[in-house]
C-alpha cells in the first residue's frame, strides 16, 4: 500500500491537500454518482477525499448514505465480497461516517458510526461498529510518554503487590522474564531506570499518532474502539469496549476478542482469545492466553499459554502454564511461578492484616491448592507445592518442593509431608513433564519454558530441603527421652536409634552431628517419625511427616535428574556411553548452583546479574538485546545442567567425581532405574484405578459404557507414548556410565 501521511493539524477549518502519492482526486463524473448515492463531504468540493489511479480500481458506486470529513484516502474499491465463517458482505462503504481516515484495498466498511484518524489495512471488514476512534496521544497500551505529558500520565502495571511499588511499563514485545526481573530488583534503581528508557526507545512523542487495523481483519458488532491497533488475521465481534490497547495477532496466531468484552491499557499477546464479558484493564497478557467467562484481569501480567475464567486477578505477576477457573475464585497480589492451578473457591489475596503495606504472595512452579484453601499474607511456596483444603490462619513459608501441605486446625501446626508427589503421586509428575509441552500451542516462542518439573530451580529447591530435613533430625535425635518417643511413629531399628542418639550427644561440632543425623536418615529409610520446622508457619511451625522417606525420595530424584541431564549432553553430541575424558570435559564447563526461574526460563543466578552489569553500563542497549541474552543463556543450558549434574552427584556421594568407584556407578545406576520405572508403574497404577476401583465405576450401567466413555487402558495414547520414551531412556541408562564402571 503506498505510504500516505495524514495532515497533522486540521483545526475546524477543511484541509485540502493537492496531492497524495499513489492517488488521485475525484472526476466530477465520481463525486456526481457519491452524490446521488446520498454521500456528503466537509469540502463542498470533495477535494479531501482521493482514490487509487489505476483504471477500475475505484467504483463511487459502491459508497452510500456516507459522510467523508477531513482526509479520508481509500485503496482499490471494486465489486467483491469478503466472507468469514457465516457474515459474507460486498466491498465498499455504507451508512457510515470518516474522518481523516486512510483505507486499503478491498474492504468492507458497513455502519460504522464514526470512523476517525485510523489507518486501515486491505481486506478489513468492519461492520456494525458504532465508534472507533484514535487521539493523536494514543500510546496502544505502552507504558510511554507523549509531547506535554508528565510522570503521572504514564501508565504502570502495579504487578505483585497492591501498593504499586513492584510495577512495571508494557511494551509490545514484553515478556514474563522481562516483567520479572522488572518487578523483584527494585533496589537497584539504575536498573530501574535503564528499564524505563529501553521501553522508551523508539517512541518520538510526538502527539501525531493514528489507529491501526493492519490487513484481513474483521471487527463487527462493536460498540466502542478507541486508541487500539490491531494485528492481522484479528475477529473481534460484539466486544464492548476497547481503548488504549495493542492486539497482537497474525495469521499464523490469530487473535480473538468475543462479545461483552472490555479491554482498557494493555496489551494482548499473539494467538489469545477473550470471550464472554471478560474485562481486562491495565494489563499485559502472552501468547497463546485465554481469558473468559467474565473474568477480570486488573494490572496484571498473564504469561503465555495460561487460562483464566470466570475468577479475578488482581495485582498479579502469573507465568506460563497458568489455570485458573471457577466462579468463586480469585487471586490478588501475587507471584506465581508458572505450571500453576488454582482451585474453585481458593480465596488468596491481601487481607491487609498489618498496618504496613499490603503483603503478597510468591509461589514456585507447579502451585496448587486446594479447594476453597485460603492463606494469610506473606506467605511463600516452594515449587509443586499441593496444598489441602483448609484454612491457613498464619503466614507460611513452604521450603519442601514437591511437598503436600496439610491444616491442623486453628492454633496448630501444619503437616507437611516432604517429596509426596514423588511417594505418593508420581503419576503427577509424569503427566506434568508432558502435558505442557502438549499444550504449548506457540508459533512462535520467544519466552523460553522449563516445562520439565525436574529441572535446576527445583533441584536446588530439593537440596535446600535435604539440608533441612538433616538439621532436623539433629534436634529429633537430641530430644528428651520423652520428647523422642511421642514424635515417634515407628521405629523398625531401636537399637540403631539408640546408638545414634548417643553419638549426637557427643559430638563434637555441629557438622558432626549433623554427619550423624545424615547416616540416620541414610541408614534407616524406614524410619517413621516427626520432625518440628518453625520456620514454615508462624507462630505454630510445622509438623514434617515421613521426613526419612522424603530424604530417600529426594536424593533418588537428584540422582534422576542429574543422569537425564548427562545424559541429554551426550546425546547432543552423539555419545551414549560417558568416558573420564567428557566427564572431564564438562567440569571444565562453569558451574551453577544458584538458579531462577526468570518468567519460566531457568537461568543461572549469576548469569541474571550478569545481565543487570551489561544493561546499567550501557553494553545492552534494548529489550531485543536482553531477549537475545535469554536465547544466549537457553542455547547454554543443556552445558549448564549437565555441570550441575557432575556437582550434585559429587554433593550426594561426598567426594569428588574422579574417585567415583565402581560401585557408586551401579548404586546411582540402580536408583535411577528405580524412579523410571517407577514413574512407569504409578502412572500404569494411577490409570488403571478408573477401570479396577469400585466406586469409579459405580456411574456406569456396564463395561462396554464405562470404555465408550473413558476409553480402554490398553488404547491410552498417553501410556503407550509413556512406555516407549521409558525403554529408550532405560537402553541409554545401561549404557551411559558403562566406560565409568
Amino acid at each position: 500500500m503506498p505510504e500516505v501521511t495524514l495532515l497533522k493539524d486540521r483545526g475546524d477549518s477543511v484541509c485540502l491537500v493537492d496531492k497524495v502519492v499513489g492517488k488521485r482526486q475525484l472526476s466530477q463524473e465520481e463525486i456526481a454518482i457519491l452524490i446521488q448515492n446520498r454521500n456528503i463531504s466537509s469540502d463542498p468540493d470533495w477535494k479531501n477525499v482521493f482514490v487509487c489511479e489505476g483504471e477500475g480500481e475505484f467504483d463511487p458506486s459502491l459508497i452510500a448514505q456516507s459522510e467523508f470529513n477531513g482526509v479520508v484516502v481509500l485503496g482499490v474499491l471494486r465489486p467483491a465480497t469478503l466472507r468469514f465463517h457465516d457474515l459474507e458482505l460486498n466491498t465498499g462503504i455504507y451508512r457510515s461516517v470518516l474522518y481523516n481516515v486512510v483505507i486499503g484495498d478491498d474492504c468492507v466498511v458497513h455502519n460504522v458510526g464514526y470512523l476517525s484518524n485510523y489507518k486501515i489495512g486491505d481486506r478489513v471488514m468492519l461492520f456494525n461498529v458504532q465508534e472507533m476512534s484514535c487521539t493523536k496521544h494514543s500510546k496502544f497500551g505502552e507504558g510511554i510518554l507523549k509531547e506535554g505529558e508528565g510522570e503521572e500520565n504514564r501508565i504502570w502495571i502495579g504487578v505483585g503487590n497492591e501498593n504499586g511499588n513492584r510495577g512495571i511499563l508494557a511494551f509490545t514485545d514484553m515478556i514474563a522474564a522481562d516483567a520479572y526481573l522488572w518487578s523483584r530488583f527494585r533496589e537497584d534503581q539504575p536498573l530501574m531506570d535503564r528499564f524505563v528508557e529501553f521501553t522508551e526507545a523508539g517512541n518520538d512523542g510526538k502527539n501525531n499518532t493514528f489507529g491501526i487495523v493492519e490487513d484481513d481483519v474483521v471487527i463487527k458488532n462493536c460498540t466502542l474502539l478507541k486508541d487500539a491497533k490491531i494485528g492481522s488475521f484479528a475477529y473481534i465481534k460484539g466486544a464492548f469496549k476497547l481503548k488504549n490497547i495493542t492486539v497482537l495477532s497474525s495469521e499464523q496466531e490469530p487473535s480473538q476478542i468475543g462479545e461483552g468484552v472490555e479491554m482498557v491499557n494493555g496489551i494482548m499477546g499473539y494467538g489469545s482469545h477473550a470471550f464472554y464479558q471478560a474485562v481486562a484493564v491495565r494489563f499485559v497478557m502472552g501468547r497463546n492466553c485465554h481469558l473468559k467467562y467474565g473474568a477480570r484481569l486488573l494490572n496484571s501480567f498473564l504469561g503465555d499459554n495460561s487460562t483464566v475464567s470466570c475468577c479475578e486477578l488482581l495485582n498479579n505477576l502469573i507465568f506460563p502454564f497458568h489455570e485458573q477457573h471457577h466462579n468463586s475464585s480469585f487471586l490478588i497480589a501475587a507471584t506465581v511461578m508458572g505450571q500453576s492451578n488454582v482451585a474453585s473457591a481458593a480465596t488468596i489475596g491481601s487481607n491487609h492484616n498489618s498496618r504496613s503495606p499490603d503483603g503478597e504472595m510468591v509461589a514456585g512452579r507447579g502451585f496448587w491448592p486446594g479447594l476453597c484453601s485460603d492463606f494469610k499474607y506473606d506467605s511463600s511456596f516452594a515449587s509443586f507445592v499441593l496444598v489441602s483444603k483448609g484454612s491457613y490462619q498464619n503466614e507460611l513459608n513452604i521450603t519442601y518442593p514437591f511437598s503436600l501441605v496439610a491444616t491442623g486446625g486453628d492454633g496448630k501446626a501444619v503437616h507437611v509431608i516432604p517429596a509426596y508427589w514423588f511417594i505418593y503421586n508420581m503419576f503427577a509428575i509424569v503427566r506434568n513433564k508432558y502435558k505442557f509441552s502438549a499444550r504449548d500451542k506457540r508459533v512462535v516462542k520467544v519466552q523460553h519454558i522449563e516445562t520439565n518439573p525436574l529441572a535446576p530451580d527445583t533441584m536446588q529447591e530439593v537440596e535446600a530441603a535435604i539440608k533441612r530435613l538433616i538439621e532436623l533430625t539433629e534436634r529429633y535425635l537430641k530430644l528428651p527421652a520423652e520428647a523422642l518417643e511421642a514424635m515417634t511413629v515407628d521405629n523398625p531399628r531401636p537399637e540403631f536409634l539408640f546408638e545414634m542418639r548417643q553419638k549426637a550427644a557427643v559430638a563434637k561440632s555441629g557438622e558432626e552431628a549433623r554427619q550423624i543425623a545424615k547416616d540416620y536418615l541414610h541408614q534407616n529409610p524406614d524410619a517413621k517419625f516427626l520432625l518440628l520446622d518453625d520456620r514454615c508457619q508462624r507462630k505454630y511451625g510445622a509438623i514434617i511427616e515421613k521426613p526419612a522417606q522424603a530424604y530417600r525420595e529426594y536424593r533418588r530424584i537428584l540422582k534422576y535428574f542429574a543422569v537425564e541431564s548427562l545424559m541429554q549432553w551426550g546425546l547432543e553430541r552423539g555419545i551414549e556411553e560417558l568416558d573420564a575424558g567428557d566427564i572431564a570435559k564438562i567440569k571444565e564447563l562453569p558451574l551453577y548452583t544458584s538458579w531462577m526461574n526468570v518468567g519460566g526460563q531457568v537461568i543461572p543466578s549469576s548469569k541474571v546479574f550478569e545481565l543487570f552489569s551489561l544493561v546499567k553500563i550501557g553494553r545492552i542497549k534494548g529489550w531485543a538485546e536482553v531477549h537475545a541474552f535469554y536465547d544466549e543463556c537457553q542455547r547454554s543450558y543443556t552445558d549448564y545442567k549437565a555441570r550441575y549434574a557432575i556437582y550434585l552427584l559429587e554433593q550426594l556421594y561426598s567426594r569428588e567425581s574422579e574417585s567415583f568407584t565402581r560401585e557408586i556407578y551401579t548404586d546411582i545406576t540402580q536408583d535411577v532405574a528405580y524412579v523410571s520405572m517407577n514413574m512407569l508403574e504409578s502412572s500404569i497404577t494411577s490409570r488403571e484405578k478408573d477401570y479396577t476401583d469400585f466406586f469409579r465405576s459405580i456411574t456406569f450401567r456396564n463395561k462396554r459404557e464405562r470404555d465408550t466413555v473413558l476409553g480402554s487402558l490398553e488404547d491410552n495414547s498417553f501410556l503407550k507414548h509413556l512406555r516407549h520414551s521409558t525403554d529408550e531412556f532405560n537402553s541409554v541408562l545401561s549404557k551411559i556410565f558403562k566406560k565409568l564402571r
